[in-house]
């Protein structure tokens, strides 16, 4: 497919993107409504992927739309240093409605990235709050995408993303073992049954080796999406959250990608029945027509930290976009959508329908593993001999040119639509892919 070229491509340095490459081959797109992209040569691409695991309610949403401009008119900067405006707070409230009970301290931020190292932040402050600053010591995980903040690539665990910086990394991080297992778990359907305890009790050993005193939190993705769609296995989170309870231990979801009605559920925590002490949200929370992100955190904490502050500020952190007005404007506006229509029992609703369809690939070509959670899928593809990451990627541009916006990672295929998704869309979905496989070397 040719693509009209802009006038100058030379300008941009694009994020996690191969430059050379797009440049030389760009995939442009225009415009965007419900489900569909339009490229500038007027390409239309059903959106498989919610934009990048952000548009829960659908592009165009003319009721954000008109609460922006209507925003942009009224107020469109606001500082929220020693002073807020009124839809800062309705925000925070409207969030907090959705978050598991005692999670409803909001603290507004602007990416994923913004929230964990917030959310890392607290906890070390929580501690020092209550009399226990030794405790500094961060747990991740294995293959966890924590965003690219200097905290987020330190607790997270993709080694491109650290090696450039791996000299500078915050210290003091110890790491989990990712739950990814073939040879125990290939095509399971929702969590795998093997391995939630084997994985979980390594944090033991964690704690054994550094002592529970010098450990602060455990943040985890309770589903991890963009290292390809690890599914925690059952019993996992619950045995996470009984250990770290046992030991002092805060334990942080990252739900940047689970908020807000992927799983079919406000969060992943409500969805799976684990509650931890803070969860990061972005993405999702405004359908990602406008920059936004918070943390949720469990009331307690937010007490202990003002109360260990006679005067003046308790939390010396924030930004100057944090509740933005455009963006509290699009969160009210995007969680009133997802109320207004039920999205998140949509996506439950739709969940057995989109399991059996992506599986059904489970004998396609390549294919080694289908797994999903909600309306997430990864499709694992065999690497080719030399060449990681190679055969998704051209999965991916033949699915582009035939209609379906996939994302890959590695030598996985992401599904994860819009909540709006209808029955004959998630057939298309899988069915290109299906399709684009028989070709594919």
């Amino acid at each position: 497919m040719t693509t009209p070229l802009p006038p100058d491509m030379s300008n941009l340095w694009m994020p996690f993107t191969a430059n050379r490459q797009f440049k030389a081959h760009p995939r442009l797109l225009a415009s965007a409504q419900g489900m569909t992209y339009t490229s500038i040569d007027g390409h239309q691409v059903l959106d498989g992927t919610a934009g990048l695991w952000c548009v829960n309610a659908g592009h165009g949403r003319k009721e954000i739309i008109e609460a922006l401009t209507q925003q942009a008119t009224k107020l469109d900067y606001a500082p929220s240093f020693q002073i807020g405006h009124e839809d800062s707070f309705r925000a925070a409230t409207a969030v907090a409605k959705l978050m598991p009970e005692n999670l409803d301290r909001i603290f507004f931020t602007n990416s994923g990235s913004e929230s964990v190292d917030t959310s890392l932040k607290i906890a070390l402050a929580y501690h020092r709050a209550r009399g226990e600053g030794q405790r500094t010591r961060l747990i991740g995980r294995e293959r966890g995408y924590h965003g690219v903040g200097f905290g987020g690539i330190s607790v997270g665990g993709i080694s491109p993303n650290r090696k450039t910086f791996s000299g500078v990394l915050l210290p003091g991080v110890d790491h989990l073992p990712h739950t990814h297992d073939l040879a125990h778990n290939a095509h399971s359907r929702g969590q795998p049954a093997w391995g939630g305890k084997h994985f979980a009790d390594q944090l033991e050993n964690i704690i054994a080796l550094h002592d529970a005193s010098t450990i602060a939190a455990v943040i985890v993705e309770p589903l991890a999406g963009s290292t390809g769609v690890l599914v925690p296995p059952k019993g996992y989170l619950e045995r996470l959250r009984a250990i770290t309870e046992q030991h002092g231990i805060l334990l942080i979801f990252d739900e940047v990608i689970t908020g807000f009605g992927r799983l079919g559920a406000s969060t992943a925590s409500a969805f799976l029945g684990v509650t931890p002490d803070l969860i990061t949200l972005a993405k999702g929370i405004s359908n990602a027509a406008i920059p936004a992100g918070a943390v949720a955190v469990r009331r307690d904490i937010h007490d202990t930290i003002l109360g260990a502050s006679a005067s003046g500020i308790e939390f010396f952190h924030g930004y100057t976009y944090s509740a933005h007005p455009m963006a509290t404007a699009a969160i009210l506006a995007t969680l009133g959508i997802y109320e207004r229509e039920g999205l998140f029992e949509r996506a439950r609703g739709l969940s057995k329908l989109f399991e059996d369809t992506a599986h059904r690939l489970e004998s396609a070509q390549h294919v080694i593993d289908v797994r999903n959670l909600g309306l997430v899928a990864g499709i694992e593809l065999r690497p080719r001999e030399g060449a990681p990451g190679a055969r998704a990627a051209e999965v991916f541009a033949k699915c582009f040119d035939r209609g379906v916006m996939v994302r890959y990672t590695g030598d996985t295929i992401a599904i994860s639509p819009p909540l709006i998704i209808t029955e004959s869309q998630i057939e298309q979905i899988f069915g290109t892919i299906e399709a684009v496989l028989k070709t594919v070397d």
